[in-house]
Order: C-alpha cells, then structure tokens, then sequence
C-alpha cells in the first residue's frame, strides 16, 4: 500500500472512527435500556426513544392507577376505609419496580412500611401540596425515581395528592456526558493502538529490517538480500535497496576480478618483457664480447636486438590501449569511409606481413554495391591487427592460411570475417577467449606470447562501433572471429571523444614500463651504433694489415 493512502485511511480513522465507534457505543447502551424495561416492567412495545425520554412509559404504566385511586378518594360512600385496597393497589404497583404515597393536608395519609425510608420523600416533603401538575411525571435524576401525581379533594373537603413513584436504572441522557466522553477516550485509545499496531507492521518494522540490512552492509555482508511483503513506497525503497545491494555486489565482485586481473597483468607483462630484455642483454654481452667478430654475425645480432625491441614496443602499445580501455578513453576520430577501399588496403598490408612469414592470406569481397561505414580507421585496423594477430600465434605447424572476407548482413550491416585453418578453440574456450587476460595457452610459452588482452581490446572497439563480435570453430579444425559493422547512413557523426589524461593504477604502471624500456632501448642502440663503429674501425684497421703486408719492401 501506498504511503500517502496509508496516511489518508489514518487521518479518516482518527477523525471518523472515534465518533463512529462512540455511537456505536451509545446505541448499544440505549437497546440495552429499552430491553431492560421490557423485561422489567413487562411491556412488549417499546421504542428506542424511550432510553432517552423513560417518563412516557413510565406514566402510562401507571395511568390507570391514578385513576382508580382518584376515584376511590373522592367516593363519599368509601371515606376512609380503603386502606386495604390503598395495600393491595401498593402490591400490585411493587411488581413495576413502583409504590404509593397519598397525603393530606401536608400529612402522610398512606406509604408502605418498606418505603418509609425511600429519599423521595425529602423531596416531595419540600413541595406543597398541589404544586405537581396533574399528568406530568418528574425523573429526579439524583434519586432515579419518577414521579407522578395527581391531586384530589376528599368528602371531608380537605386537599390531597396521590404520588406514584417509579424506581429506574440509569437512562441514556444521563451517559451523554462523562459517560459518552469515556467512551469516546476509551475508543480512541483502542483507535490508537490499532493505528499504531498498524504502521508498526507496515512502516516501522520494514524500516528496521532495513537498517538491519544496512549494518549487514556496513560490515561487508552482501550476500543477504533485503526482502518484505509491503507494497507502496516501502515496497519501493526495499525494491530500490536491494537494486543497490545487487550492484555493489557485483561491483566488489568486479573490483576483485579486477585487482586479480591488473596482478596477472603486471605478472604477464613482467614475464612477457623479461624474454626479449634477457635476448637483449644476452646479444649485447655477445657483442661486448667479441662474439660478434664478423659483419654478418654483426647484422645477425643487431637485426635480432631491434626484433626484441619492436616486441617490447608491441607489449607495451597494448599495456597503453588496455590501460585506455580500462578507464573507457579510448580516443576515436570516426571518418565516412568506403569498405571496399578500406579493406583493400589493409588486405594489402597484411597480405604483406603474412607474405614474409610463410602464411597464405586470402582477400574475398563480397559486396555487390558501394558501400560506406562510419568508423574510426586507425581503431579498426587495430581490431584486424590483434584477430589476426591471434592466428598467427595459434597456427599449425606447415602450411597455414588466414581468410578476410567482407560480405553484407541483413542489408544494413556489413559482416567482417577472419579465418585460419589453426590450431582452433574448443567450445568451452569459444565465450572465454574476448575476457581480458584469458589464454588458452596456460603455459604462457614464449614462442606465442602475447598479454590476453588482444581480443577484449577488439570486442570493445567493435562495440564503441555499434557493433558486435563473436567467435566460431573447433579445436584442430581451425578458427575464425566474425564482426558486424552497422552500414553509413545520413546522420550526424558521433561526438569525438578526448583523450584525457590517464588517472589509475595501470596507465601509471605502463608510463613507468615505457620510460624504463625507452631508456633500455635507447641505451641498447647506443651501444649497438659505438659497437658498429668500433667493429668498423677493427675492420678497417684489419684491411689495412693485411694490404700493407702485400706491399713489397724497397730495397
């Protein structure tokens, strides 16, 4: 339930219920009145006014004995020998809860003896005789009796009143006001704790289970979910809280991922950058040593030393774009280009490269029309780069051949597929292969090498693209990566993204790497350059030996 419906039934219910409840109550009370006259005084119609004006009732209950006793006193035949029928007029009034007084001339003529006590009578002693209207009952509401009297004059002429007085319970009117003012506090008292017991279960207790599943978080606990039955806003908040559960879960889950994963990093690159500096330093000594003693061997090591190098360069180009990719600064400058010329021309160079390493590369364009795409070329090249990069270190031995083909898809993108006739990837390995830093080659020889990161750079430039990659094949039976890219259509190009200046662990870490390997590499091909000279003096120095020992002495 919603907060602010719960809070207008709370607002109705304070303002109504008490009430509502109270007259509630007072009709209980007056039915419970008028069921006890019927039952006391044995009267069958009885209407639920008569709890709030009993005196009707009560003088027509009473009606006929006035009368028959107003004509036995002023019977000249009677006088005063009816005492008897004044006892046995009494009796039968005493089954109504009523009895009998009759005065004159101020003096008590007739009262029970059970009734000489009874308090009516200091009251009816301080009125005068006849000061009653005939017909109408008084209610003494502090001795609860109703009176009613009628007056007569007797044969000897003297003045006289007959009083009927009826015993009563409590009536209605008399609870309208502590009565009904108790009943109306014990109500919202009752109101109160069903309101309270209410928001307990709906606000406060949820809010509780809340707070107690923040601490849980506060001390690291996400694994326990915050749940409840309440709908509304409650609902809301614990559906919201529990949203931000989930991602900060997820997020110290990634952040682990990601710290294990920037170790393997540094452990992989570490590894990766120790082969060719060891080559290095070893082929340096070799010259330093004399090894190096002809110009061919010269050439051989120098050669070798600027191949380790260009490794070194390779690791450390694909620290820097993984360090990009990390903090999402890639910086793309996307161009209207057309495929078919794109694609020729990189077809070309790769074609190239894999020319002067024995692998067989096949261009197939399959497009039937001219057709454009919105990309940043420097970008896609690198993604072309790194897939068939991937091949190339996962080739078979003897003869290996890599495919790109270009066709169309679905008329609105077109599909971008390298293939190689390789080693392949079992299918457990197929989903694994674009995570960051995942090998499928555990042993991490130095003859594949690589950082496992050069797909995961591909699947993130094809997707800043607007497109999608994915990978086929089987283990031995070769493999191929597919791209799609979406087809250039008349819109604005997307806004280029600035390159900022990096700001984590490692982009600081490949900064370090760089300088340290730039400085190396720099120290390295000075010292190659003074061993050369140093070579090609020897070697001049050596000619001219062996010339001069050729030349004949003068006599």
């Amino acid at each position: 339930m919603k907060l602010s419906t719960r809070l207008i039934i709370i607002f109705c219910a304070i303002v109504i219920l008490p009430f509502l409840l109270a007259a509630v109550t007072y009709f209980i009370i007056c039915s419970s009145i008028v069921w006890n006259m019927k039952h006391t005084y044995g009267i069958d119609d009885v209407p639920l006014s008569a709890a709030l004006n009993p005196s009707e009732i009560y003088s027509s209950m009473t009606e006929e004995y006035l009368v028959l006793l107003e004509d036995k006193l002023t019977d000249e035949e009677n006088s005063y020998n009816v005492a008897a029928e004044f006892s046995e007029v009494d009796n039968q009034l005493s089954q109504i809860s009523s009895f009998l007084i009759i005065r004159e001339e101020g003096e008590i003529l007739y009262i029970n003896n059970e009734r000489k006590e009874d308090p009516v009578l200091g009251v009816l002693d301080t009125l005068d005789a006849g000061t009653l209207p005939e017909g109408v009952s008084f209610y003494f509401n502090d001795l609860r009796r109703v009176v009613k009297a009628v007056n007569y004059t007797s044969t000897g002429g003297k003045a006289g009143t007959v009083y009927i007085v009826t015993c009563v319970g409590i009536i209605a009117s008399e609870v309208t006001g502590v009565g009904v003012f108790i009943s109306i506090l014990v109500v919202m008292m009752i109101t109160a704790i069903m309101l309270t017991a209410w928001l307990n279960q709906g606000i406060i207790k949820p809010l509780y289970a809340l707070r107690s599943s923040m601490k849980r978080i506060e001390k690291g606990d996400l694994e326990t979910p915050a749940t409840t039955v309440e709908k509304g806003e409650v609902g809301e908040i614990f559906e919201g809280f529990e949203k931000m559960r989930i991602r900060l879960k997820e997020s110290s889950e990634e952040q682990i991922r990601t710290e294990e994963a920037n170790r393997e990093l540094v452990s992989n690159i570490s590894h990766d950058l120790k082969t060719p500096i060891t080559s290095i330093k070893g082929y340096v000594e070799g010259i330093m040593d004399g090894v190096a003693d002809s110009p061919e061997k010269m050439e051989k090591y120098i050669k070798t030393i600027y191949n380790k190098a260009g490794d070194m360069d390779f690791l450390i180009d694909e620290l820097t774009m993984y360090s990009k990719i990390d903090a999402n600064q890639i910086p793309y400058r996307f161009h209207r280009m057309n495929v078919l010329d794109y694609f020729s021309d990189c077809a070309e160079e790769v074609g190239l490269d894999l020319e002067a390493k024995g692998i067989g590369f096949d261009f197939r364009y399959e497009l039937e029309k001219e057709t454009e795409i919105n990309a940043d070329p420097e970008q896609l090249k690198r993604v072309i780069n790194n897939i068939i990069n991937n091949s190339v270190k996962y080739r078979k031995e003897g003869e290996s051949k890599i495919v790109l083909r270009v066709a169309e898809q679905d008329y609105k993108d077109i599909l971008v597929e390298i293939s190689d006739n390789g080693k392949g990837v079992s299918e457990k390995d197929l989903e694994k292969i674009f995570k960051r830093f995942y090998r499928t080659d555990a042993s991490r020889n130095s003859k594949q090498g690589g950082s496992g990161i050069g797909l995961s750079i591909a699947r993130k430039i094809v997707e800043d693209h607007g497109g999608s990659i994915w990978a086929t094949g089987k283990e031995g039976e070769g493999f191929a990566i597919h791209f799609i890219l979406p087809i250039f259509v008349e819109n604005p190009e997307p806004v280029q993204l600035a390159e900022e200046e990096p700001n984590n662990p490692i982009m600081k870490l490949e900064k370090i790497i760089e300088k340290k390997v730039g400085d190396t590499v720099a120290g390295i091909k000075t010292g190659v350059e003074k061993t050369k000279a140093e070579i090609g003096k020897m070697t001049k120095r050596q000619d001219g030996e062996e010339k001069t020992e050729e030349v004949p002495k003068e006599d």
